[in-house]
């Protein structure tokens, strides 16, 4: 399974978008037709969505800069009122950012935090993505000043102040309402969206051919990147074809394991099974006629349950229970096709993990397994990822899913509803269903991340996590005739 390399979805990290600009040069087109391009894209994004008004044009010392006189000229062209300001000085500036402030043939002001005055739209041409260092002095204080003006704010890449690669904020970023990017997004663009606003990206005459070339390993999860990837049935399809998915379900939280069975049905897995304790038993077995429900009074009936080989995937966890015997469960079941979720995560904190399994961890369970930073939660789930041989799922505003050859997918399309309880199992049911469907890991948690949001933005307030596998049917049946 693999991603297109040049898919739109495509991720392109700080220095990946330099290579890309360094082959667009070397296969014959200039920077400054590049830059060119660039900022007359701002100019048009702005003009698109306002209409004219006193607009301040804040140029960096580099590229960046370069794109914001660009954008000057191309306003000022159509009749704008615009200004323009300079943080540092014209002499300084080198290559093709001084060949585009030529461009500019009206006054130039000082870029300064008391220079903002009435402007009503304010373009952040500072500096971009490939930001070196924290800002500080007088880039700092006129970058608070732009955070705390009333103007909307335009960012040229990205809101001055945002490292590129993680979305952390060095030292002080401005929030924009509209960010213009070029050929692809950047991990910062999904990561920092509270900042960036909207995010327009523009063609700027980088190709495909040039973002396939990178050979990306990052993309975001949509219906574009991998709807040829979902496990619709074939005309023959049978129950046993479509995969046989199994539950370990807990003798006292029973509504977890119910939930991903639920969940995983509604994904289309042919058969599902819970396998209960028999003292609870009848808990689940009263509760749906679709779902099967097997007894169990030790790890030998466990056994016996994974003994079909038709029974092909399997998920442990939810309300699982935090004793050696779920660790033995896991161990029994290695040979599988394994999603570990919850309970089944955290009696592994210390031990070696199945390798080849799915892990569907929120990030306190991520930190009992493995090493986390906060800064760069990208570069922790991908390390995690290749140092236990896991494909793994870091659920939260916006979702990462790993995998151990270092490919990754982010989906923001979740929403502050689904902070409730069971809304994981519905996840992790969801992921079970599809690797039931010899869907591979990676993908199977990108598609489950991004529909698992879909169906939450659909319920909207008052979610419950037993709303969630009741809407699945309407955001497939829209996924199948292309609606979304």
């Amino acid at each position: 399974m693999s991603f297109d390399p040049a898919s739109p979805r495509a991720i392109l990290t700080v220095a990946e978008m330099q290579a890309a600009d360094r082959a667009a040069i070397a296969a014959g087109t200039p920077g400054s037709v590049l830059m060119a391009r660039a900022g007359t894209a701002v100019a048009e994004a702005i003009a698109a969505r306002w209409s004219p008004r006193p607009t301040l044009i804040l140029c960096g010392p580099g590229n960046n800069g370069g794109d914001g006189f660009i954008a000057a000229a191309a306003l000022a062209a159509r009749g704008w009122p615009v200004r323009v300001a300079l943080l540092g000085d014209l002499k300084a500036l080198r290559g093709d950012a001084a060949g585009a402030a030529a461009t500019w043939s009206g006054p130039l002001e000082v870029a300064r935090a008391d220079a903002l005055g009435d402007a009503r739209l304010i373009v952040d041409a500072l500096f971009g993505a490939g930001l070196a260092r924290d800002l500080a002095g007088d880039a700092r204080a006129l970058v608070e000043a732009i955070d705390a003006h009333d103007a909307q704010i335009i960012a040229v890449d990205l809101p001055s102040g945002l490292d590129g690669d993680n979305g952390a904020v060095r030292g002080a970023a401005a929030r924009a309402d509209l960010t213009v990017t070029f050929v692809r997004k950047k991990p910062a663009h999904l990561f920092a969206a509270d900042l960036t606003g909207d995010v327009v990206v523009a063609d700027i005459g980088i190709g495909d051919a040039i973002v396939a070339s990178l050979r990306p390993t990052l993309f975001e999860s949509a219906p574009s990147l991998w709807r040829g990837l979902y496990p619709w049935p074939s005309r023959d399809a049978h129950k046993y074809a479509r995969g046989h998915a199994v539950i370990w379900g807990g003798a006292v939280m029973t509504g977890a394991a119910r939930l991903a069975a639920h969940a995983a049905a509604r994904m289309g897995a042919g058969l599902v099974t819970i396998s209960a304790p028999r003292d609870v038993w009848p808990i689940y077995a009263m509760w749906r006629a679709d779902i099967l429900v097997e007894p169990r009074d030790g790890l030998d009936d466990w056994k016996r349950a994974l003994d079909d080989a038709r029974r092909n995937a399997v998920l442990l966890g939810p309300g699982g229970g935090l004793d050696a015997h779920l660790v033995a469960a896991v161990e029994a079941a290695a040979q599988k096709s394994l999603v570990l979720d919850a309970d089944a995560l955290s009696v592994f904190a210390g031990r070696p993990l199945p390798q080849g399994a799915l892990l569907t961890p929120h990030e306190g369970e991520f930190k009992r397994l493995f090493a986390f930073d906060a800064g760069d939660r990208l570069g922790s789930v991908r390390r995690a990822a290749a140092a236990s041989g896991c494909t793994i799922l870091l659920k939260g505003p916006v979702t990462i899913v790993a995998a151990p050859d270092g490919r990754a997918i982010i989906s923001t399309r979740g929403t502050p509803y689904l902070a409730t309880a069971g809304t994981g199992d519905v996840l992790a049911g969801m992921c079970l269903g599809l690797i039931a469907q010899h869907v591979a890991p990676l993908a199977a948690a990108g598609i489950a991340a991004w529909l698992h949001g879909e169906a939450a933005r659909r319920v909207g307030p008052g979610l419950v996590a037993e709303d969630l596998a009741p809407m699945l049917p309407a955001v497939l049946a829209d996924l199948a005739c292309g609606q979304i």
